[in-house]
C-alpha cells in the first residue's frame, strides 16, 4: 500500500493541529481565527474517515489518534471559547466562567463510548462532538460580531452559557437518537434520509436569508446545529 496508508493518519493528525491553533488563537481573543480552525478539523476529520474507507487504511493507531484529535478539536478547543467568551461578556473570573469547560469531560466521554458502542454505526446516540462544537463556536463568533443583540445580552449574564453547557454536556451522553449525515441512495430514501435531506434544505435556506438579511455567516451554523439539536428532540419525544 506504500505511503497511502498514512494519509488517513496524516488528515487526522492535520485535525489535531488545528485544534489545538484554534485554543491557542481563543486565549488571544481571536474567535474570528478559532472558529474557522474548528471547521477545518471537522473537514479533516470528514476527509479522514472517508479516505480510510475508500483506500482500506484502517488501523487500531488511526482509530486512537482519531478520538484524542476530537477530543481536542471538539472538546477542549469549544469549551475554551465558551470560557472565554463569559471572561470577555462579564468581565469578572468567577466560578460560574469555569463551567462551559465541563463540556470538554463530557465530550471525552461521549468520544469514549461512541467507540465502544456498536450501535452507532448509521446513526448517533447522543450528540455527535462536531455539532455540539460547531454550535458553540458560532455562537462565539456571532456574538463577537453583534455585541448588541439580545443574544450577547444573554451570553453576558451569569446563567445562559453555564445552563447551555450543562444541557449540551448531557446531550452528549444521553440515549436520544440523532441522524448522521451518511446518504445512501440505493433503493430511495427512507426516514432517516429524508431527515438528513430536510436538514440540508435547512442550511440551504439559512444560508439565503443570512444572505437576504446581510447577517453575518456564523448565524448559518449556529441556528442549523441548534435546529438539529430541536428536531432530533422533536423525532425522539414522538417517535418519529
Amino acid at each position: 500500500m506504500g505511503i497511502r496508508k498514512y494519509i488517513p493518519d496524516t488528515l487526522t493528525s492535520l485535525n489535531l493541529a488545528c485544534g489545538v491553533l484554534g485554543v491557542v488563537f481563543t486565549f488571544k481573543g481571536r474567535v474570528d481565527i478559532a472558529f474557522p480552525l474548528m471547521l477545518a478539523a471537522a473537514v479533516f476529520d470528514f476527509c479522514d474517515g472517508f479516505s480510510a474507507r475508500l483506500l482500506g487504511a484502517y488501523s487500531e493507531l488511526g482509530k486512537e489518534l482519531d478520538s484524542l484529535s476530537d477530543l481536542v478539536s471538539f472538546g477542549v478547543l469549544p469549551a475554551v471559547m465558551l470560557h472565554k467568551m463569559m471572561l470577555n461578556c462579564t468581565f469578572t473570573d468567577s466560578f460560574w466562567c469555569y463551567i462551559p469547560l465541563v463540556m470538554a469531560v463530557f465530550a471525552g466521554l461521549r468520544l469514549a463510548k461512541f467507540n465502544v458502542d456498536e450501535r452507532q454505526h448509521e446513526n448517533f446516540l447522543g450528540l455527535p462532538t462536531p455539532a455540539c462544537a460547531i454550535l458553540c463556536g458560532s455562537l462565539c463568533l456571532y456574538v463577537a460580531n453583534y455585541p448588541a443583540t439580545f443574544l450577547s445580552d444573554w451570553c453576558a449574564g451569569p446563567v445562559f452559557i453555564p445552563v447551555l453547557s450543562i444541557v449540551l454536556s448531557a446531550l452528549l451522553v444521553c440515549e436520544i437518537p440523532m441522524f448522521s449525515m451518511k446518504f445512501k441512495f440505493k433503493g430511495g430514501l427512507d426516514v432517516t434520509g429524508w431527515k438528513r435531506l430536510i436538514f440540508v434544505a435547512l442550511i440551504a435556506v439559512l444560508a439565503v436569508l443570512a444572505l437576504v438579511l446581510h447577517l453575518h455567516w456564523s448565524f448559518v451554523p449556529m441556528t442549523a446545529f441548534a435546529l438539529y439539536i430541536v428536531k432530533n428532540v422533536i423525532y425522539w419525544a414522538f417517535k418519529i
